[in-house]
């Protein structure tokens, strides 16, 4: 028991840091798609200050900062349409609290008041849930923070003037998307070739701690599956609409393939989950062949994140993957053991979504399988 105990201290401390440096890699993946866009509406922002001290005149020109970083955001899914949608929101909240707190002074119920009629007429405008957010939102910091602003309505053109700054921006650098996407799709798409080297060699070594990290690494690669789903499934939404409609197409190919390769991490989690019983048995069968083809596996994954990076068509991926499934045969590999045959099983569906994830049809990813 004395022995035991410090074992598993240590074996949970390396999961810990496993998850810890694989969230870490993620949040500088986030960081390096979102830095120019930071960059851009940090510029927009001092810029719309600027012209409300300088040009307008007013002494501290907060809404105008505020109106052009909440339009422009931290990405490059910028539709002009959702820009201006914000900036009107801004703009009517801003513009209906000066107002009314001129009129009225401020208060818990003044507050109640300016949120109301802001809401209610940001829903007036548009059908957009961020205009009337935005409206209410902004409504809520006009009363709460006191005027600096020389004329009554200040802050309404300091809101205006940074929505203009920030439409300015968003047309004259709409971006391309699929650079953003690519990048997320590309991370994502590594975290599972390391999963399944994380497999194959706990499979290979018979040790299930390092069993135990595939399954933590593959757990931990969530919430990159789910951004690159989100970010797709908006881009596609803007580019039905805006300048880079033109795009459409490979935006719903990247968003298609995002599905596919989180149904195959979940299928991956499942066989890092099964194979820890199969490498204890006392008699333990060759599991060698298996681990091989997890690691072929593996390194055609790692080509289709190298075709995704590039924009390419990943003819070399599909011919690895295809390799790899026509070997994932349950009655050639594991010499008659049924415990592995079942993890060969297990690795079939895998292989076709990554197959579909690479371009081959579903008919023909399923006939790269051998019969059962």
């Amino acid at each position: 028991m004395t022995t035991a105990r410090p074992a598993t201290d240590v074996a949970r401390r390396a999961l810990r840091s496993l998850v810890i440096r694989t969230r870490v890699r993620q949040g500088f993946a986030r960081t390096r798609t979102s830095f120019w866009p930071i960059v851009q509406a940090s510029l927009a922002a001092g810029a719309a200050y600027a012209i409300g001290y300088y040009v307008l005149g007013h002494e501290q020109p907060f809404f105008a900062a505020v109106a052009a970083w909440v339009c422009l955001g931290f990405t490059f899914d910028r539709q002009v349409r959702r820009v201006a949608e914000v900036a009107v929101g801004v703009a009517v909240g801003v513009g209906m609290g000066d107002l009314i707190v001129h009129v009225i002074g401020s208060g818990w119920w003044q507050l109640t008041v300016v949120l109301l009629f802001s809401a209610l007429l940001g829903r007036f405008i548009d059908r957009g849930a961020l205009l009337a957010t935005q409206a209410g939102v902004q409504a809520i910091v006009v009363v709460g923070l006191p005027a600096v602003s020389g004329d009554a309505l200040g802050r309404w053109t300091d809101a205006i003037a940074g929505g203009a700054v920030a439409l300015a921006v968003a047309l004259l650098t709409p971006g391309d998307p699929r650079r953003r996407l690519r990048a997320l799709a590309t991370d994502a798409t590594v975290e599972l070739a390391r999963t399944l080297e994380t497999v194959a060699r706990g499979l290979r070594t018979r040790d299930e701690d390092e069993l135990a990290r595939a399954l933590v690494r593959g757990r931990a690669s969530e919430p990159a599956l789910e951004e690159w789903h989100d970010a797709a499934r908006n881009a596609g939404e803007i580019a039905r609409v805006s300048v880079n409609r033109t795009f459409r197409s490979q935006i719903g190919r990247l968003e298609e393939q995002s599905v596919l390769l989180d149904r195959a991490m979940r299928s991956v989690r499942v066989l890092a989950r099964r194979s820890p019983p199969v490498v204890r048995l006392a008699e333990a069968p060759d599991v060698e062949p298996l681990a091989d083809l997890v690691d072929r596996y593996a390194a055609g994954v790692r080509l289709l994140a190298s075709a995704i990076t590039a924009g390419q068509d990943p003819v070399d991926a599909r011919r690895v993957l295809a390799e790899a499934a026509a070997e994932a045969d349950p009655r050639a590999m594991g010499d008659g053991e049924w415990q592995v045959q079942a993890l060969v099983v297990l690795l079939r569906s895998p292989l076709v979504d990554t197959l579909e994830a690479a371009g081959m049809g579903p008919a023909d990813a399923r006939a790269a399988l051998p019969e059962l």
